[in-house]
């Protein structure tokens, strides 16, 4: 068979699944229906999760044109006449056979590498290193998982030859599947440590699992010195193993020196001695560049070679980075790397991103791949324009020469990054999303930094990974069939509600909800479709509202009877959407249980203006453990109001009252939709819910000035207290006018500079703030973290009195976003 060509049939017989199906090839494999674009080679792989079910999109994907599915041996495929089916028992073994298959194909070197830290550096190290010798294939971004990892292995063609496997756990009995999938000849064990632990006992059980994809490896390198490493490999019967690190490790490491900028290291290797120098300093970089420097001595580099190429490796870009641009304009940055690879991905993010806005794509030449240039780019050109990007820029002289590829495109070629500079006008992108993506070499941050919408230097980073992460968590907490409203008010609990909402929508969230009328015409304004629920609808924001889709909530007859006129005035064709707030116990807002009967009514004789999406209420202290009764009280007379409207004839809404702590805490209470507030972005008052939720926001700023205050001196405003002795203190670029609470401030709380506690001293100012960084080594510029991974939002809320879900809420909106994704 043809490594690079199947057919549907060829598949078929590799899944040993019978049968006869219409011709066609298949070339890419899609699990999400989100990102098919109209290749109608693609073989859509219906896959369960906890929470979702890959079944529930094949109408969409046939109705777009998709024959090609493999679906599990009950789905009734009758609806879609001309599709091809491969019906099997489980469609992600399925999808995990094809992979192995494909990969045993290939006799090419596979390095595999996993580990708790390091992964993706080491697996893109590599790249830089080796590309140049060999034609490479390796895992796009951190496709590690179950499902990543077979679609890593999909993409190795007959010109490669070698490939680069990253493989990463959660649970026992993953790695053993991956290493039947993956077969690497070389493996790389980085170390292993704390991430991912919730479902393993120790550290060591760990590292067993994660040592198992090497059980069938010719070699597998790690260091020396990870003792619970070497003891899980100890377990395997591996050919060879190669280690760096102290005295008695193949490769020795005999010096280390260190400068502000690089480290040399000097070794021994097989009774020679050398040495590499490379730009980095931290601990973790150390590590990860022993790693490759052991796999380039193991494949017969020079030692002159590898000097060269470790001194001009260059950083990772991990992240795709979401930022404001000038002309309302919005800003993707992966200026750091230009490979095929992970256009794809940056590209699946600017769409998600784009807000409705047009899309721009500037591209610099592609320098890491060994593809010819007259296939190439018109490959690309191809796949600009089946993702529908309005502008391309190209930059380059390779692009340049291929101009004529991208005649179906609105394109524009430069040379040099600084012929762009000179003569793009800038206006040209207004309210445009941009996607910047180059070579390291062509120093695309300058039109980054040309780009961006400039602001003071305090960033509020969100983490939209972890916010899928949350996201993934709670799905699993629940029914497959209990829906999940977001809740996006207040710019989504401070964290930027249309990024947040775009998110939301990709990862298909039912529904979301706002506060005011004027959040939800942002999103909609932004392009965000979903239906969007209003909690404190004023009857002045009617007629927008309407006009918008935004679906109020109504908790009064005066609510109601206001809605009702304006629709009388509006003459809408079908009954309009709103939701009906009910009273059970917190009095706040409501209709109470005497008011049931009228509403009942109400609602049935406007039934031509109106139809009941869904009927809700709010649980009063869902985190507290003394409440339990009353919460489950509350969930009681909710359900007998339900009962009592479909009784009087209000039939067909959907019923909630859960919200973040009330999935964990009430699970009995998930009825048909929940409300995800503050989980979602990772907070909890309850202990157990948020050991497992990922915080996604860290407030960071700079120190802007460093001084020395003598002994006995005041600090700041009214200065009640004296510095007790010689002070070194740090003036940093945040106040009480950016969202830090003022009870912070002499001595009651804490920033972190360079990993260390630096108090606050005297009164927090409206734009700035002083710390005591005495005996922290630390330059003017440095980062200085509020809160975060470091210091927690947790520890901060405490420590000014109040609760983490209003530190975050206050974050002024001067504050500038930054939104990324790994």
């Amino acid at each position: 068979m043809n490594k690079s060509a199947y057919t549907i049939s060829d598949i078929a017989r590799i899944l040993e699944v019978e049968g006869s199906f219409s011709p066609c090839s298949i070339d890419a494999l899609l699990l999400d229906s989100r990102l098919y674009l109209g290749n109608l080679h693609s073989l859509f792989f219906a896959i369960k999760s906890k929470k979702n079910d890959g079944h529930n999109y094949i109408p969409h994907l046939y109705d777009r044109g998709l024959r090609n599915f493999v679906v599990s041996a009950e789905f009734d495929s009758t609806p879609f006449p001309e599709g091809n089916f491969l019906r099997v028992a489980d469609p992600l073994f399925a999808l995990q056979k094809l992979a192995s298959i494909h990969r045993d194909a290939f006799e090419i070197p596979v390095i595999g590498i996993t580990g708790s830290n390091g992964k993706t550096i080491v697996k893109e190290w590599l790249f830089q290193l080796l590309h140049s010798n060999f034609d490479i294939i390796r895992s796009p971004r951190s496709y590690n998982s179950q499902v990543g990892v077979p679609l890593s292995l999909w993409q190795i063609k007959p010109k490669h030859q070698m490939a680069i496997i990253e493989c990463g756990i959660s649970e026992k009995g993953e790695m053993s599947k991956l290493a039947e999938i993956v077969s690497p000849t070389i493996g790389i064990f980085t170390n292993i440590g704390e991430a991912h632990q919730e479902n393993f006992s120790s550290l060591a059980k760990k590292a067993a699992e994660k040592a198992k994809l090497f059980q069938n490896c010719e070699v597998v390198i790690s260091c020396y010195d990870h003792t619970i490493v070497q003891e899980a490999l100890s377990g395997f019967r591996i050919k060879k193993k190669l280690t760096w690190g102290g005295k008695g490790a193949d490769l020795e490491i005999t010096q280390v020196n260190q400068s502000k900028e690089k480290t040399e290291l000097e070794g021994n290797f097989d009774g020679q001695k050398s040495s590499i120098t490379f730009p980095f300093i931290d601990e973790a970089s150390i590590e990860n560049a022993c790693h490759c420097w052991l796999i380039c001595l193991l494949l017969n580099l020079s030692a002159k070679e590898i000097s060269h190429r470790m001194a001009a490796l260059s950083p990772v870009a991990m992240r795709l980075e979401k930022r404001a641009g000038i002309h309302h304009s919005t800003i993707i940055n992966d200026s750091y790397n230009s490979d095929l690879t992970s256009l794809n991905i940056a590209l699946d993010f600017l769409k998600m991103q784009s807000k409705g806005q047009e899309q721009v794509l500037i591209l610099s030449d592609i320098l890491q791949t060994t593809e010819k240039p007259e296939l190439l780019y018109p490959a690309i050109a191809k796949n600009i324009a089946e993702r529908n990007v309005t502008k391309f820029i190209g930059i380059g002289r390779d692009l340049s020469a291929f101009k004529n590829s991208f005649q179906d495109i609105n394109s524009t070629f430069y040379i040099s990054t600084q012929e762009f500079l000179i003569d793009f006008d800038t206006r040209q992108l207004e309210h445009k999303s941009i996607l910047i993506k180059g070579a390291r070499h062509f120093k695309f941050e300058k039109i980054v930094d040309r780009f961006e919408q400039k602001s003071h230097e305090t960033i509020m980073e969100i983490d939209l990974n972890k916010m899928v992460d949350n996201l993934d968590y709670i799905k699993g907490l629940l029914k497959p069939s209990t829906k999940i409203m977001a809740m996006v008010k207040a710019s989504a609990y401070g964290s930027g509600s249309a990024e947040i909402a775009a998110t939301l929508q990709f990862n298909g969230v039912e529904y979301l909800a706002v506060a005011y009328a004027d959040e939800g015409i942002s999103l909609r304004e932004s392009g965000i479709t979903l239906p969007i629920l209003v909690l404190n609808p004023s009857s002045a924001a009617y007629d927008a509202m309407i006009r918008r889709d935004l679906e109020p909530q109504l908790y009064s007859f005066q609510t109601l009877r206001n809605f009702l006129e304006l629709l009388k005035i509006h003459s809408e064709k079908t009954p309009f959407p709103v939701h009906i707030k009910m009273n059970t116990g917190m009095n706040r807002l409501g209709f109470d249980e005497e008011d049931i009967a009228e509403l009942a009514e109400t609602l049935k004789s406007n039934s031509h203006l109106i139809t009941v999406k869904s009927v809700f209420s709010h649980l009063a202290a869902s985190d507290a453990k003394e409440f339990d009764s009353f919460s489950k009280n509350q969930i009681t007379v909710f359900l007998r109001h339900c009962n009592h409207l479909k009784e009087l004839g209000v039939q067909s809404f959907l019923k909630h009252i859960l919200n973040s702590n009330g999935i964990m805490r009430h699970p009995y209470g998930q009825l048909d939709m929940v409300r995800l507030g503050l989980g979602l972005y990772g907070l909890s008052s309850n202990e157990k819910f948020r050991n497992n939720l990922k915080p996604i926001a860290r407030l960071k700023t700079t120190l802007s000035q460093i001084r020395k205050v003598p002994r006995d001196e005041g600090i700041g405003y009214s200065p009640n207290e004296r510095t007790e002795a010689d002070k070194r203190i740090g003036i940093i670029a945040i106040g009480y006018a950016d969202g830090i609470p003022r009870l912070l401030g002499n001595k009651n709380g804490h920033v972190i500079v360079k990993g260390q506690k630096a108090p606050f001293l005297g009164n927090i100012c409206m734009d700035m703030s002083m710390i005591d960084i005495t005996g922290i080594e630390c330059i003017e510029g440095d980062e200085v973290e509020i809160f975060g991974q470091q210091n927690s939002i947790y520890d901060l809320a405490t420590s000014a009195k109040t609760i983490p879900y209003e530190i975050l809420t206050n974050v002024s909106n001067r504050v500038k976003r930054v939104f990324f994704k790994e």
